[in-house]
């Protein structure tokens, strides 16, 4: 799988698609909120780091990949299912570099300078997040040794 940017998402994607996303993140966001104020900042900063846009991503994701199938004549239920795991499961690999980046925020901060700790909690993010793509994409990589058939191998999800 190659990561690349597609803007041509951005003329698919409808205005109360995205008025939808945003509604969703606000009631997440308002969500975390409530529970901040009865449990305390540290019980509402596990539910806030949920990426609130992904439920509405998700559905979204699942929407357009079924009807792109259908306009091709195809029953596109399986393959848009398929496309909504793929995305959950990116967004758990973010969420992973995300625990490692607050870990590090909430242990270093108080001794170190804030610009260092905030720039070393991103890239440990970040490099967390890759590292765990690389490995899923490790894999479900076909072994060049092995005959044909086993290089058809099903990807993730499937």
């Amino acid at each position: 799988m190659r990561i690349e940017v597609d803007l041509t998402a951005l003329k698919q994607t409808r205005w109360h698609e995205m008025l939808v996303r945003f509604c969703l993140g606000g009631l997440i966001t308002a969500a975390t909120a409530i529970i901040a104020k009865k449990y305390g900042p540290g019980a509402s900063g596990l539910f806030l780091a949920f990426p609130a846009i992904f439920p509405a991503g998700a559905t979204l994701i699942e929407k357009h990949e079924r009807e792109r199938r259908q306009k091709a004549g195809l029953d596109g239920t399986e393959a848009a299912r398929k496309a909504a795991a793929v995305d959950a499961a990116g967004g758990a690999m973010g969420s992973v570099g995300l625990f490692i980046f607050a870990l590090l925020i909430s242990q270093l901060l108080p001794e170190y300078e804030p610009w260092i700790v905030i720039l070393g909690g991103a890239l440990s993010w970040a490099a967390a997040s890759v590292f765990l793509w690389l490995i899923q994409e490790y894999q479900w990589r076909p072994s060049h040794i092995s005959d044909q058939r086993s290089s058809q191998r099903r990807p993730p999800f499937s």
